[in-house]
């Protein structure tokens, strides 16, 4: 019945053979459905003849969702990319064609207006996009909670194979991670590394109050924390900044100093900030640490004698 009222209030006027039809029910059953609902204090009437069907009366509404403005647009916001990652961009359009059908008639026009003035997409320019055969995989485990065995390759290159509990999938800008149980411990895995997965008859195990939102915040922030370290400051040409910028380095200070900007950039490690210094030329300076000013002298040195006219 409340299929009926979502279709009626969507289409206006629907025949007892069209409603058959959409719900896979017998006409029997929609006659004695709009006896219900009429019965229930709910407007219905039908017309007959050519042209007539099952109607609300005009200005009849049921504001089934009971979302707002701000709601209806946040769920319509349009990200294909990742639905289309998971197999599920037609499952996704299908839902939001019914939700939006579900919305009363003014509320309609907040759905349209989100999907047509914002679009989430999760790849960087440069970025040629990974791997995601393996994601539906993954979902199909997760949905039917069974258990996984996947060939993994680690950053060093080793490859192996591996069997666990599929807990959640994530998506971080453009990678998608599987955060799995596997040997006893709780792990994430991305799933462009994965060669070959298959969903086992075995049934996963959850662990008790397990929140994936919670384990990824806690992971995220204990993998910041481990990521090296390794600072620089610099003097540098207003012109620089534009390609600090677009660039993406790490800036963690930035005070005008004179005619020059001083900056404090953060890098991995000591041989990437000697690339950031060379690649800037006179434009540049190094004012910390020391040992970085040396290295960048001796590379000049270096460079000029490679180039120099005999």
């Amino acid at each position: 019945m409340v299929s009926i009222l979502l279709l009626l209030q969507a289409h206006r006027r629907v025949t007892a053979r069209e409603l058959a039809r959409r719900l896979e029910v017998s006409e029997r059953t929609i006659l004695r459905d709009m006896d219900a609902l009429s019965g229930s204090g709910v407007p219905v009437v039908a017309e007959r003849g050519a042209g007539g069907g099952w109607s609300l009366i005009d200005g009849y509404q049921v504001k089934i969702t009971g979302l707002n403005a701000e709601e209806i647009r946040s769920v319509f916001l349009a990200r294909p990319r990742l639905m289309e990652d998971l197999g599920l961009q037609q499952p996704s359009e299908r839902a939001l064609l019914k939700l939006r059908a579900a919305l009363p008639e003014g509320s309609r026009e907040h759905a349209d207006f989100a999907r047509q003035r914002v679009l989430i997409d999760t790849r960087g320019w440069r970025e040629r996009g990974e791997s995601a055969r393996l994601l539906p995989v993954m979902l199909d485990a997760l949905w039917r909670e069974r258990r996984v065995r996947f060939v993994y390759t680690r950053i060093d290159g080793e490859a192996a194979e591996r069997s666990g509990d599929p807990l959640g999938l994530v998506a971080k800008g453009s990678a998608w991670y599987l955060v799995a149980r596997v040997d006893g411990e709780t792990r994430t895995y991305r799933v462009s590394r994965m060669s070959a997965a298959d969903v086992l008859e075995e049934t996963a195990v959850r662990p008790e109050g397990f929140d994936l939102a919670e384990y990824w915040a806690q992971s995220e922030s204990a993998f910041r924390e481990q990521l090296p370290k390794y600072y620089a400051t610099f003097g540098v040409d207003p012109e620089v900044m534009r390609w600090v910028r677009y660039r993406g380095w790490r800036l963690e200070e930035e005070t005008a100093a004179g005619e020059r900007m001083r900056i404090r950039v953060r890098f991995d490690v000591e041989e990437e900030a000697l690339q950031f210094a060379l690649s800037f030329g006179a434009k540049l300076e190094v004012l910390e640490p020391a040992e970085l000013r040396e290295r960048v002298i001796e590379s000049a040195r270096a460079i000029l004698a490679k180039h120099i006219v005999r």
